[in-house]
């Protein structure tokens, strides 16, 4: 099943964090954050004005971004968890 999202809403599945710190230490799974980092999967055509007019997405499939750590919705595609967001929830593209 593929999933589209729609106007100004991203498709995002999230960049795995390290397993260990720079120090060396192994952090468990217990104790790890879900990672506010991510990879776009798939983005809407883009919101529009009020006079019918189309605002372009600023960003596209495949570029890696930050997040806020309560961003987007959980959903489950294909049994894969991915999120799904609106734009202005992506604080910036990491280059």
């Amino acid at each position: 099943m593929a999933l589209k999202p729609l106007h100004d809403r991203v498709l995002v599945r999230r960049v795995e964090s390290d397993e260990k710190t720079k120090g060396g230490l192994i952090i468990p799974d217990s104790a790890k954050e879900k990672p506010a980092e991510g990879e776009i999967v798939s983005v809407g055509e883009g919101a529009r004005k009020d006079s019918g007019e189309l605002i372009a997405m600023s960003v596209k499939a495949g570029d890696r971004i930050l997040f806020g750590k309560w961003s987007g919705t959980e959903v489950t595609v294909d049994g894969e968890e991915l999120l799904i967001m609106k734009e202005s929830d992506i604080l910036g593209i990491i280059a």
